[in-house]
This record gives structure tokens, C-alpha cells and sequence, in this order.
């Protein structure tokens, strides 16, 4: 068989995930056709790369139908059937900035549909779930195996709920998705245990019909091979001797290997994975590779082992080459940002690739107010919400809109976008309209009078009112920061701006040392992933330690108040919710509080999320939601990706 031709049809698998009661049925064989070279298994004949082929010929690597499961998970590509072979190019400037850009490789046990609706098994076979949601019985895929080739069975889940997930090996607590609250108010742990070789039953203290979806985000690798964490973790070989491999590593400290080879673990080769590519040289290269997984566990419509790309080649550059780079031609896949497209579509003759106007849950660029920032006068200011609606309506969206954004966007508050679930009409157009008298008045209203000259507005006091404005430096972020910057220095409000990196600006957030900060608006749906919109950890910028309060148990950071802890309160209802029907009731009713106070200010949004493919890259699909829920890229069904020969 020729890798430039397309595959023979020689064998159909039809495929259907139905996910009702978590049921999931495979099937269906049509008569098979004589092709060469094929691999044979129980008289059906099974295809795979031409470069896999060769080391089964030589005898170095097993036959394919003993490295492939009984029930390969079918995945249909975007343009239909693709070609095997060639290199898929990307850039980076450093893994440890950007490991997450190849999150699409990532293999959960379940994922979410291609339109972010549903929730259908993944590396689970399928689960059964019984009436109140309080049992779920995952089926795992007989005859699995690791990249090594090493069995994949429920032992891995196992280990990896006693050994790494409880005690936190890799640096993260115990995720929301394990626990419920019981009929006394008392916070349960879900109990895990293996039925057989190939099924686990997850049970809950109370009803939890989202844990599928929780998983789905929270934990979404419930699973790690057992056979490699019990040769580097110090419960199995001896602090002494873990310590010795972490530093033999380049790593300083057992807790440092433990988070990188635990919770990043996918660019590093001596970790087995079930990931489509498999990480072959140190990240830090010049350049990273990923070679095709020899026992990947999915195939096309025609049993046609997955991926078809032979390689993933990731080129270190430096961030002003990446712009070079993808104009030139020499990258396959990348996101662009809103600001690029005019000199992107421009190039595109040129550059051989095309623009996908995929469907972005960024609410653009919003400027948060920290509820909790240190300095007592500020943080009383940015609490008033009409300090919030004066800073707002100061803000002249439509032209910031047509300046930066080509007019592509829609000047709005940042809040849940139109055709997503939660939507709310008010918080969209709340305080958004530019009147810079209107603005005026709020000032009056929260008590800030202008100075002796009538150029600045001061504290109530009639002392010095001066904001610090920290962003990520990006040319998109800093054209809108400086607009803003100069409307709110019209009516009287001085601001500084400090440009940081994001290690640093996260370090400010975690330290509760920021003022106004600038950063996304991001929600897909709120019951999937709150973290943006109400404070259960320290993370999102407008709530400060208001989160920390929440992660701590009450132990450290700010206790919320009102409307703050109104959020909260609402959320443990939504996640107590015994049907989806008051899930979606108290989803509704945390934007309305939103829509009340308006804690983050948004200036456009709306955006399309434009995508790059070269057009060598082909099944890449178009029109799809891009967000950190479906994770990114990866709703694409990368392992269909294909080169064009």
C-alpha cells in the first residue's frame, strides 16, 4: 500500500457512541477485501502506517492485532479518509511556556462532542450509570495497551486514584468531580474500586449528574501507568533513591518531578501514554518530536490504524520569529489572534495555507477590578459599583472595535455569549454604552471628588486616587490598554500601566498584589468550568483572595460578602443539583448576579477564533468552538489529521 494513495476499501467499522444512561455500542464488519500489505487478525484484515508495517516485517515490533484492542475507538475525519505519513510542523518558544499548545493530542477517559453538548467516552469504552447518578460503572477497552506496550487495564485507574491522585504527587489537590455533599452537609469523597480487569465503579454519597462532565474538565486522565510510577516514586523505591532520579533528571526536588511527570508529563519519552504521538527527545530542544504511538487504540471508518501523521515536529523560535514563520509557509496548525487577520488572509496565496473562522467563547480582552486588593481605600472604590459603571461607561467600545479589531467584534460587556448556555441579555449591554457624562456621574455617586486643578478625581478623602494597571504584554492587549488607559484619563481617572510576563502576572494574582488587571472573559458553560465567574480557588483576577478564602476552608484569604458570597452559596446549590434541569436553573441565576454587579469590564467581543491550516493539513474541521473545555485543538480529532501527499 502506498502512503500517497489513499487507503484501499477493504474493511468498514461502523461506530455508533450513543450516550444514553452511558451506553455505548460498537459493531458492524463488512467483507473484506484482498490488499497488500496487511497486517491479519482472526480472518479481518487491519492496516497501519507503512513506517509500523516495516518493524513488524523485521520483527521488532508486534503484530498490529496484538498491539490494537479488541474494540478500537473509530474516529471519522473531517474531509473523510486520509493518507498515512509526514510531519506535522509547529513552533514554540519554550515547552515549559508552552506545553499547553499540544494539548490536542491529549486522550481523556471521557470528552465532549465536537458542539460542547454531550459527553461521550473516550478511552472508557462506555459506563453505565444508575437512576439517581450516583453510580457509574466504567468500561474500559479489552486488549489496550500503553505506547511501551504494556497492558491498560483498571489497575491503572486504580493506581492512580490510591497512589497519585489522593496523595497528591503531582502538586494538585483532590479535584471538586470526587466529591458530594451528603443529606448532614457533610463534604463526601467518592469511592472508587475495581470490579474486574476492565471496569471501575466510581460511587457517590448524593446524586452528582454532572460527574461526567466534571471529569470531562476536571480530572479528564483518571488513569497512569502503574508500571512506570512504581520505579520513580519514593513509596515504591525509597525517598533515597526518587530523589536520585529526580536530579539524574534535572529536577531539584521529588515534589518538582512529581508535578512535571504527573500533571505534564506528555513531553517527556520515558513516560508510557495512550496519546496519539509519543514524546521521542528531551522538550528543551531545538527541536521536539513526536513520533506516531505503535499501539494507539483507534482507527478510521475503514479499521485503519490512527494517527495517519507519522510526526509532530515542534521548531523552538523566538516570539517574533512565530509570525515569520507562519506567513512563510512553515507552520501547519496555529491560533491566530483577531488583530492578524488582515495581514494574514493577505498572505495566504503566498503562505499555502487557508483561515478557518472557528467559534471563540473569549469574551476579549476585560479589565478586573481585584475585590480584594490590599490597599483598604482601593479596595472600599473598586467595591462600589458605581465606581465599576462610571470606569465602564468611560470606555468608547465601538471605537476601540474599529481601531484594533477591524470592527470584527461587538462592543458588549465580557459575559456569556450569545447561543451558549446562560446566556443573559442585561449583562451583556450593562453599563456598556460610552457616555463619558453618565461616567461623571458614578464618579459623584462614589463619593471621589476632583482635585484643586478638576483633572483628577481623588479618594474620598481628597487624597492621591492612583491605579495600577497590570497586563501581559501583547500587541493586541496593549493597543486596547492604552485606548482605555487615555478614556479613563479624560474623565479624571489616573492609571499607571505595568507590563509583566505571565509568570510574573500570575505571581501578582496569587500574591493578592494587583490592582486593575487585565485578562480574557472566558466561559464556555458555567457548570463545567466556574473559575471565572465565582472565586473557588485563586486564579481568576477580579476576585483576588476572595478565592483563596474558599480553597483554604476559611483559613486565609478574604472572606466574601453579598453578592460574592451569594455566587458561592448558588454554586454549592448547582453542584447539590439532584437533575440538569436545576443545574441549568442556578446556572442562570449566577449570571443575573453578574449582570448585577458587573465585576469584570469587557470591551468587545463575540470574536470568531481564527485558525491557521496550511494547506497541506487536511482534515482540519472548520466552524468548531475553540475553549480550553473542548481543549482547543483537540475537538478537532487530531489523530484524523492528515498530509496531503
Amino acid at each position: 500500500m502506498s502512503s500517497r494513495t489513499r487507503f484501499p476499501r477493504f474493511l468498514i467499522v461502523a461506530s455508533a457512541l450513543f450516550l444514553a444512561s452511558g451506553l455505548v455500542f460498537a459493531g458492524g464488519q463488512k467483507e473484506k477485501q484482498p490488499v497488500q500489505p496487511a497486517a491479519v487478525k482472526g480472518g479481518n484484515e487491519w492496516h497501519e502506517a507503512p513506517m509500523l508495517h516495516e518493524k513488524v516485517a523485521a520483527k521488532t515490533l508486534p503484530a498490529l492485532e496484538q498491539r490494537l484492542p479488541k474494540d478500537p475507538m473509530v474516529e471519522k475525519g473531517a474531509e473523510g479518509l486520509g493518507q498515512y505519513g509526514g510531519d506535522m510542523r509547529l513552533t514554540w518558544n519554550s515547552y515549559s511556556d508552552d506545553k499547553w499548545s499540544l494539548m490536542f493530542t491529549e486522550e481523556a477517559l471521557f470528552r465532549f462532542a465536537q458542539d460542547g453538548t454531550t459527553v461521550v467516552p473516550n478511552v472508557a469504552k462506555g459506563v453505565d450509570i444508575n437512576a439517581d447518578y450516583t453510580q457509574f460503572t466504567i468500561h474500559l477497552r479489552e486488549g489496550m495497551k500503553w505506547s511501551d506496550g504494556e497492558n491498560f487495564d483498571a489497575d491503572d485507574v486504580m493506581f492512580y486514584w490510591e497512589h497519585m491522585l489522593i496523595p497528591e504527587t503531582f502538586g494538585k489537590k483532590l479535584y471538586d468531580c470526587y466529591f458530594t455533599t451528603n443529606a448532614k452537609g457533610e463534604k463526601v469523597r467518592a469511592k472508587v474500586e475495581k470490579i474486574d480487569q476492565y471496569t471501575v465503579k466510581i460511587t457517590h454519597a448524593a446524586p452528582f449528574p454532572l460527574f461526567l462532565e466534571r471529569v470531562a474538565i476536571d480530572n479528564k486522565w483518571f488513569f497512569a501507568p502503574e508500571h512506570y510510577y512504581k520505579t520513580i516514586l519514593p513509596e515504591f523505591i525509597g525517598e533515597a533513591k526518587a530523589l536520585e532520579i529526580a536530579k539524574a533528571r534535572g529536577f531539584g526536588d521529588l515534589k518538582t518531578m512529581g508535578s512535571w511527570t504527573g500533571y505534564y508529563y506528555w513531553v517527556f519519552p520515558d513516560r508510557p501514554t495512550v496519546r496519539a504521538w509519543v514524546a521521542k527527545n528531551d522538550p528543551s530542544s531545538e527541536r521536539f518530536i513526536m513520533e506516531r504511538n505503535p499501539y494507539y487504540w483507534k482507527t478510521d471508518a475503514e479499521g485503519n490504524q490512527l494517527p495517519y501523521i507519522d510526526r509532530i515536529v515542534v521548531d523552538k523560535v523566538g516570539k517574533d520569529q512565530v509570525q515569520l514563520k507562519r506567513l512563510a509557509g512553515e507552520v501547519d496548525l496555529a491560533a491566530l489572534d483577531t488583530a492578524q487577520y488582515a495581514v494574514f488572509q493577505s498572505g495566504r496565496e503566498k503562505g499555502n495555507y487557508r483561515i478557518l473562522k472557528w467559534k471563540s467563547t473569549n469574551g476579549g480582552v476585560a479589565f478586573h477590578p481585584n475585590q480584594t486588593v490590599e490597599d483598604p481605600g482601593l479596595r472600599k472604590i473598586f467595591q462600589d459599583i458605581n465606581f465599576r459603571a462610571g470606569l465602564s461607561h468611560a470606555i468608547n467600545r465601538e471605537e476601540i472595535n474599529n481601531i484594533v479589531y477591524d470592527g470584527m467584534l461587538t462592543p458588549r460587556q465580557a459575559s456569556f455569549l450569545p447561543g451558549l448556555p446562560n446566556y443573559n441579555a442585561e449583562w451583556e449591554k450593562k453599563f456598556a454604552a460610552y457616555d463619558a457624562a453618565l461616567a461623571a456621574s458614578y464618579f459623584d455617586k462614589a463619593g471621589l471628588p476632583w482635585d484643586a486643578a478638576k483633572k483628577w478625581r481623588t479618594r474620598p478623602d481628597g487624597s492621591d486616587l492612583s491605579i495600577v494597571i497590570s497586563t501581559i504584554s501583547d500587541a493586541t492587549q496593549d493597543k486596547v490598554v492604552e485606548l482605555v488607559s487615555n478614556y479613563w484619563a479624560k474623565v479624571g481617572i489616573r492609571t499607571t500601566v505595568k507590563a509583566t510576563d505571565g509568570t510574573y502576572n500570575h505571581e501578582l494574582v496569587y500574591s493578592n498584589q494587583h490592582q486593575i488587571a487585565t485578562a480574557g472573559f472566558s466561559v464556555f458553560n458555567v457548570a463545567y468550568r466556574p473559575d471565572v465567574v465565582l472565586p473557588l480557588r485563586v486564579l481568576t483576577e477580579w476576585y483576588g483572595h476572595y478565592g483563596l478564602w474558599r480553597s483554604s476552608g476559611g483559613k486565609q484569604g478574604v472572606k466574601p460578602e453579598g453578592d460574592v458570597m451569594l455566587l458561592l452559596d448558588t454554586w454549592d446549590k448547582l453542584v447539590a443539583s439532584t437533575t440538569k434541569a436545576d443545574v441549568t436553573k442556578y446556572a442562570d441565576q449566577l449570571a443575573a448576579i453578574h449582570a448585577r454587579n458587573i465585576w469584570v469590564i469587557g470591551v468587545a467581543g463575540i470574536q470568531p477564533q481564527l485558525v491557521l491550516a496550511s494547506n497541506r493539513l487536511r482534515n482540519v474541521p472548520d466552524g468548531l468552538y475553540y475553549c480550553d473545555e473542548l481543549r482547543s485543538f483537540g475537538v478537532a480529532n487530531a489523530s484524523t489529521f492528515f498530509i496531503k501527499q
